[in-house]
């Protein structure tokens, strides 16, 4: 059975489903998905995201403002402790730093303080911290060394940066999540990551709505599609798919499950 350790079902297209969280919920466990991580984007949307998803035991959630959201609201360290608590989100984020497409120097300060609160929260409340980091890598690692991020742990998700900035992450208390990027031909990167990963680190994760893997590669994706990145990391790692369900589950489990 598998887990998706990052989507967004609150952003997916559930119409071939006749909008009904239920009925795609029944549709996926013809592929074996057994339970997802429902991330937190930005502020004003987190009440209908944990509103559309408290009430499924194969559900879970985080709380979290994105580093590219800049319009909405920035919650403080207390905002972000509170709301999880009152919530039950077995995690913070997502948060990190995104300097792809930034417009000024004003962004990097405002995303590093965003990520520093983020930090501080999930120390605070002892949940991961699930962090997306783009063309960062040094502020990124900086930034978790800096305010004790090793001390709750987390996971880099949607990974696609290279072995050694892996393996500082590692050395830190975080996880590897591999996306369907690690589907695609020429992700060698990627590829080389997730053979590497220890098996006590590593996780799989779709991204959806965002990123659908081969063979879905250009269509809306889906939680169940993480079935594929399971089957490309097996391929690559030389192993079967079941055993990557299997490890990556338990890992999820050791990561977001604290009790």
């Amino acid at each position: 059975m598998f887990i998706d350790s990052h989507c967004h079902l609150d952003r997916v297209d559930l119409e071939p489903f006749g909008n009904d969280l239920n009925q795609f919920l029944d549709a996926s466990k013809a592929d074996q998905l057994d339970h997802m991580l429902c991330v937190a984007i930005n502020w004003e949307d987190f009440p209908a995201m944990r509103d559309l998803v408290t009430s499924q035991s194969n559900i879970s959630l985080s709380v979290g403002v994105h580093p590219n959201e800049v319009e909405g609201h920035d919650p403080s360290v207390l905002e972000l402790v509170e709301a999880a608590n009152r919530d039950g989100a077995v995690a913070i984020g997502e948060t990190g730093l995104d300097y792809c497409r930034l417009d000024d120097g004003a962004n990097v300060e405002c995303q590093q303080n965003r990520f520093r609160n983020h930090i501080r929260a999930a120390r605070q409340t002892n949940k991961p911290i699930i962090v997306h980091t783009r063309d960062a890598k040094e502020d990124t690692l900086r930034i978790i060394k800096e305010e004790g991020a090793g001390e709750t742990g987390g996971v880099l998700h949607c990974f696609t940066e290279d072995w050694e900035m892996a393996k500082q992450a590692l050395d830190h208390n975080f996880y590897i999540s591999i996306s369907g990027i690690v589907t695609f031909k020429n992700a060698k990167q990627v590829h080389d990551v997730a053979k590497k990963v220890p098996s006590d680190r590593l996780l799989i994760e779709t991204d959806s709505p965002y990123l659908a893997p081969v063979p879905m590669r250009g269509k809306p994706n889906y939680p169940n599609y993480v079935k594929y990145v399971a089957e490309r990391v097996a391929e690559l790692r030389g192993i079967s798919v079941n055993e990557v369900a299997d490890m990556t589950a338990n890992n999820y489990h050791a990561l977001f499950n604290r009790g």
